[in-house]
């Protein structure tokens, strides 16, 4: 590398490649990929008597990459940290800097809201120093997580069980999830009734169906017999029509996405994770090879909480809208959205950088998943800039005796945003009523039919990911750029199960909440962890050392972990069994669900007299092709997932394909899938059906014949390829 030139170093070769594009040939691009200085893992890494000195070290099996970019910033006129942009991009580049020995003077720091041409030139050509306050404030939480890991996982190995974990944020997440549950076991369900009467208009056509509303002020039915005697006053009288009302109503577009709408949105319309969700985001921000266009960076940075959008980026979401849609289609001015108070607001809200890329028109450049995140974005965006959708709404006011109800319609004048995007719910979607014929006040109406209906109200319903995401939102707990792996730590950890797509807390999560909520009140505390937040905000301000806060902490949870361990001493906390519907052979007890070494699997619970176990397996769908009985799901020794016969050898079906609950339509066998992400085409594997899909047509990956087996093979110092662990599909 010439002496004159530059050093760029990015996290990712995609970044990389997609910066490079843009740079000319004086500048050098290289990745870091990810981290390679930390704490250590084997120790605490922090001095606590010293002033929380952190001893970082370098990130094994990186070595290579190290001396490689040591030699490269050597040779390099100037060094550019281009890491994302925020706590953790700036600390990997302070890290960078003190392990490549940079001088300040040579070390320039550089971000990237937009992968763009336009946006890297800029960033370039106007660097600045490392801001330390940022380094600070991610240095604090790093180590606030490592003292709380690594001094009270311990803890919890010795009085609940071995190999577990405690985290400080995950812990509140936990204890979200354990609250919900408690509300839902403590519920009291309450009895109302629905009175519904279907009316016919007197002398003219046309029916519609009014609702019970009250008396002289609205009133709720209770028991069946007020409902009855509302039956009896109406009974064979007329209605009379008292009020009709009849207005516009207005619906604004929703905002451009932040991380955490963006997360909610992709579980609830994609089925994605919030961990899915940033990982695919991270792909479509850092380049995609788009097809005419080169690699480019398709969205703004992914991690925010701010909900402003750039005067450029508007202008040319007007531009677009106009075009495409019309100018009545169009706000008619700036949309500007207010961030939160609580917001950081350091980045644009999530949009893509180039508005006329339509989503369709480079689906072809992207998979699936980049498809369909960027048309979330990129419709939620252009929404964002387009007119109110305009409804007619009717509301219909009758009376019979004392007893008044009530209708109303709504219908679509003008459809505006929503000819691009709706904002997905998670509540019950808003009901519209049926269309009603052209009343007028003081008509009359006749009883054509009476129904009652009972109900009952609901319990708060679990957490899905997306709605956890919007609580920790809410609560201040977390940041954008934790939200994803907080739901997916508390998951691995097992505090915390998915049923029916819901979150729910396992018994060990329970037991380790109710230890924290007894002895861990601050680290445990909602208000507690949020008001730690605001702290570390103060240390990226630059108003408050990062140290004191550490200190601060430290001091309480020191006394609160010694106190327990006093309180605790000789004591062992059990965690309740999970019951199963298993039944022992031996015994005929059912079996409960244990732990050991090699994970969970089925133990008898009349041990010692009886020491009957057996692994655990999953009844799929469907029967199997070969004997009709039973689908089970199971793993091989290298822990893949395939499914066989309950029969077993005495069968011999196995396969790697799902079973699904569709029959063929011509053999009336079970139908399967290919194993993997997202909805699959299901197709038959019966050999003797007309209707058979054989293996190599399944979608799987097929392993390319290998030309060195056909040639001498040359002599190496590499070391050998490992071998691919890659699935292939089809019964074996």
């Amino acid at each position: 590398m010439d002496k004159s030139s530059h050093l760029v170093i990015v996290e990712s070769p995609s970044k990389a490649k997609t910066i490079g594009r843009y740079l000319g040939p004086e500048y050098t691009v290289k990745a870091s990929m990810g981290h390679l200085r930390d704490l250590p893992k084997s120790t605490m890494g922090v001095d606590l008597e010293r002033g929380f000195t952190p001893k970082y070290v370098s990130v094994a099996g990186k070595e290579d990459l190290i001396k490689e970019l040591k030699k490269a910033s050597a040779a390099a006129e100037k060094v550019y940290l281009a890491t994302d942009p925020d706590r953790e991009g700036e600390a990997i580049s302070w890290h960078l800097k003190e392990l490549l020995e940079l001088p300040e003077e040579k070390a320039r720091r550089v971000t990237f809201n937009e992968i763009t041409e336009r946006v890297v030139k800029e960033s370039i050509a106007n660097p600045r120093d490392i801001d330390y306050a940022l380094v600070d404030a991610q240095q604090a939480r790093r180590i606030l997580d490592r003292i709380v890991g690594y001094q009270l996982s311990p803890l919890l190995w010795k009085k609940v069980r071995r190999g577990l974990s405690a985290g400080r944020v995950q812990s509140v997440a936990t204890r979200l999830v354990v609250d919900r549950e408690n509300e839902i076991r403590d519920f009291v369900a309450k009895e109302y009734w629905s009175l519904d009467v279907d009316l016919s208009r007197m002398g003219k056509p046309g029916s519609f169906t009014v609702r019970y509303y009250g008396d002289e002020k609205k009133k709720e039915l209770t028991a069946e017999d007020q409902v009855d005697a509302v039956i009896q006053d109406i009974t064979g009288k007329t209605f009379t029509v008292t009020n009709v009302k009849k207005a516009e109503k207005k619906r604004s577009a929703a905002p451009p996405f932040t991380t955490s709408t963006l997360q909610q949105e992709a579980s609830r319309k994609l089925g994605m994770t919030p961990k899915r969700t940033m990982a695919v985001a991270q792909q479509l921000y850092e380049g995609v090879d788009v097809a005419g266009e080169g690699t480019t960076g398709l969205i703004t940075y992914m991690r925010t909480d701010s909900l402003r959008l750039s005067s450029e980026a508007m202008d040319a979401a007007a531009s677009f809208i106009k075009a495409r849609y019309g100018k009545e289609y169009y706000y008619g001015k700036h949309h500007v959205f207010k961030s939160k108070s609580s917001a950081q607001d350091a980045h644009e809200a999530i949009r893509p950088t180039h508005v006329e890329l339509d989503p369709e028109e480079i689906r072809g450049s992207l998979t699936k998943e980049q498809y369909k995140l960027y048309k979330l974005i990129w419709s939620r965006f252009l929404a964002s800039q387009m007119a109110n959708a305009l409804y007619s709404v009717v509301s219909i006011d009758t009376q019979c005796g004392v007893h008044s109800f009530r209708c109303s319609h709504q219908s679509m004048l003008f459809s505006g945003f929503i000819a691009v995007y709706e904002e997905g719910r998670d509540d019950e979607v808003e009901v519209t009523g049926s269309p009603l014929p052209d009343l007028q006040e003081g008509e009359q109406a006749s009883i054509l039919d009476i129904k009652k209906e009972q109900h009952f109200s609901q319990p708060p319903a679990r957490y899905t990911e997306a709605t956890l995401v919007k609580a920790m939102e809410e609560k201040g707990v977390g940041r954008p750029s934790t939200y994803a792996s907080i739901v997916s730590t508390i998951q691995d950890r097992e505090y915390v199960i998915k049923q029916d797509k819901r979150l729910a807390p396992t018994p060990l999560g329970e037991v380790v909440n109710g230890l924290m909520m007894e002895r861990f009140t601050d680290i445990i505390d909602v208000e507690f962890t949020a008001n730690m937040e605001n702290q570390l905000d103060d240390v990226e301000a630059g108003s408050r050392n990062w140290k004191d806060v550490l200190s601060q902490f430290y001091e309480g949870f020191h006394a609160q972990l010694a106190d327990a361990e006093e309180a605790l001493e000789g004591k062992r906390l059990k965690v309740p069994e999970e019951e199963t519907e298993e039944i022992c052979e031996v015994c005929g007890r059912k079996m409960v669900v244990k732990v050991g070494r090699f994970g969970k699997f089925l133990a008898c619970p009349g041990w010692p007299e009886c020491k009957n176990t057996k692994p655990i397996v999953e009844r799929m769908p469907g029967r199997c092709p070969k004997c009709e009985s039973a689908l089970l799901k199971r793993k091989s020794k290298r822990g893949y997932a395939y499914y066989g016969c309950e029969k077993g050898a005495e069968c011999g079906f196995m396969t790697w394909d799902v079973p699904t609950e569709l029959d063929c339509p011509e053999c009336g066998k079970t139908m399967f899938k290919k194993s993997g992400r997202g909805r699959m085409k299901a197709f038959c594997i019966n050999e003797s059906c007309g209707n058979f899909l054989p293996e190599a047509k399944r979608g799987y990956y097929k392993k390319k014949t290998d030309e060195a087996e056909e040639k001498p093979a040359k002599k190496s110092a590499k070391k050998p390829a490992k071998r691919s662990t890659k699935k292939t599909g089809g019964s074996k």
